[in-house]
C-alpha cells in the first residue's frame, strides 16, 4: 500500500475510438502537483475547460460513467479512472480532443502500460485515506453494495448472469500495483450481440467491434481469441467498480463488497457513503500508523 502522495514521472499519450461516438480521440496524461487530484482537460473546446473527476461531477451512468460541469462532458472514464486508483495515482491531468475517452481493448492494460512505462513519482505529502469505522450497506432487487472495517484495502465482486458461460461468479483481491496490474488490468468489458444491435439502432456503440470487448450471443464468444481468462466478466466488473469508487477523490480502508451492482447502483451507494460521516473519518496514514491503530478491525463476514 502506498502511503505517500503520487504522480507519473513523465506525461505519456495514446489515441483511439471512444466506444459510443465512435469519435477518434487523443488523450495525454501528464504529472501533477500535490492535492491537484484527477482532472480532465477538454482541449477541443474553447478555454480548455477543466471538470474534476470526483463523485460530485457524475452526469449520467446509464451506459457508463459520465462526468460534467456546466455542460462540458468527459464521459467513459471508469477503466482509466480504474488504473489510477488500482496504481495508487493520486494526481494527474488528462488532456482529450474529444468527449469520450478511447475504449481501446475494452480493459484498462493499455493505460496501465502507459503509465507503468512513464514510471511513478512518490510526492512528498501523506495520502488521506477514508478509514471505515463502522459497515455502510445499501441493498435493492437483490443486487449490494457496502463497505466494512479492514485493516487493508480489499475489494470483492460478484456477478450473476443466466448466460451460461457466465452464471455467478465472484473475485476478491487486497489491492497492490502489482495485484491490479496482473490480474485486474487486462479484463475487457463485454455484451451481448442483442444489446449491441440495439445501441445501434440508436446511433450508439459506434466505436464497439470484437476489438473492444467480448461480444457473446445466446451461447457462445464472438471473439476468435477467447476468453483471457475463465472469469474475465467478473474480473472486469470489479475493475468498474475501483473505477467507480475512486470518484470519491481518496482511497479506503475497507473492505468493499459489490454484488450484483453497476455503475449506476455504485454511483447510489457513493451518496449513501458521503452522507454517513458518522461511519468513516478521513486519515493520512503511514505503515506504523495502520499497524498500531486499525490491525484490529474486524473484516467482512461474506
Amino acid at each position: 500500500m502506498n502511503y505517500r502522495q503520487r504522480t507519473i514521472s513523465k506525461q505519456v499519450s495514446c489515441c483511439g475510438v471512444g466506444v459510443h461516438s465512435g469519435n477518434n480521440v487523443n488523450l495525454t496524461i501528464k504529472p501533477a502537483h500535490v492535492n491537484h487530484g484527477i482532472k480532465f482537460v477538454r482541449t477541443d473546446l474553447p478555454g480548455r475547460p477543466k471538470v474534476n473527476a470526483l463523485y460530485s461531477s457524475v452526469v449520467d451512468t446509464s451506459l457508463a460513467t459520465v462526468i460534467g460541469s456546466e455542460g462540458v462532458i468527459v464521459s467513459t472514464i471508469e477503466h482509466l479512472m480504474a488504473c489510477f486508483s488500482g496504481l495508487s495515482i493520486d494526481n494527474a491531468l488528462v488532456e482529450l480532443d474529444s468527449y469520450e475517452l478511447p475504449i481501446l481493448d475494452g480493459s484498462a492494460s493499455y493505460f496501465t502500460k502507459l503509465i507503468m512505462d512513464s514510471g511513478f513519482e512518490d510526492q512528498t505529502n501523506p495520502r488521506c485515506f477514508f478509514v471505515i469505522r463502522k459497515p455502510i450497506e445499501i441493498k435493492q432487487d437483490g443486487r449490494s453494495v457496502g463497505v466494512y472495517p479492514s485493516s487493508s484495502c480489499q475489494i470483492t465482486c460478484t456477478i450473476d448472469f443466466e448466460h451460461p458461460l457466465i452464471k455467478t461468479q465472484s473475485f476478491s483481491i487486497d489491492l497492490s500495483d502489482k495485484e491490479f496490474s496482473e490480474n485486474i488490468s487486462d479484463a475487457r468489458t463485454f455484451g451481448f450481440l442483442k444489446d449491441y444491435e440495439t445501441l445501434k439502432r440508436y446511433d450508439l456503440a459506434r466505436g464497439a467491434s470484437l476489438e473492444t470487448g467480448v461480444v457473446m450471443d445466446n451461447n457462445d464468444i464472438l471473439n476468435k481469441e477467447g476468453l483471457r481468462y475463465d472469469d474475465e466478466f467478473v474480473r472486469h466488473k470489479l475493475l468498474d467498480c475501483m473505477g467507480d469508487f475512486a470518484l470519491l477523490g481518496m482511497p479506503i480502508l475497507g473492505h468493499i463488497v459489490a454484488h450484483k451492482s453497476g455503475h449506476a447502483f455504485n454511483h447510489a451507494f457513493l451518496k449513501e457513503f458521503l452522507d454517513r460521516k458518522d461511519s468513516w473519518e478521513t486519515l493520512p496514514l503511514n505503515s506504523t500508523e495502520k499497524t498500531h491503530q486499525f490491525g484490529s478491525l474486524e473484516t467482512a463476514s461474506l
